[in-house]
């Protein structure tokens, strides 16, 4: 009982350490998942205040689980880019916090509103 709680404050501690956090390089910009449209699209408003249907490319799939209200890094599409995209990143809760303290996130806070 006690090497479980031991292991479990273990594992907490590890949740709450922030190791290096990706910005947005190049085109790619902040969103927040809004919707699973199926067959790995999904609808994001991203942060730019344009709204896409974006995609998670084949070499994530499996890797990459996201759900409704997920913070993520999207990166447009070269044509067609304000409506469609890639979900390249997801951002973890401790990485969210983080962002947001700094003041990456801003426009979240609005966009919420809505």
């Amino acid at each position: 009982m006690a090497q479980k709680k031991e292991l479990q404050k273990k594992f907490e501690q590890r949740e709450m350490e922030i190791q290096r956090v990706r910005l947005p390089r190049g085109r790619e910009v902040f969103g927040v998942l809004e919707q699973r449209l199926g067959s790995s699209r999904s609808k994001v408003r991203c942060l730019d205040g344009k709204e896409r249907i974006c995609r998670i490319p084949g070499r994530l799939r499996r890797r990459l689980w996201v759900r409704e209200r997920d913070i993520v890094l999207v990166e447009p599409w070269e044509y067609e880019g304000d409506t469609k995209g890639d979900i390249v990143f997801k951002y973890r809760f401790n990485q969210v916090y983080w962002l947001k303290k700094k003041g990456y996130l801003k426009g979240l806070e609005e966009a919420e509103e809505f």
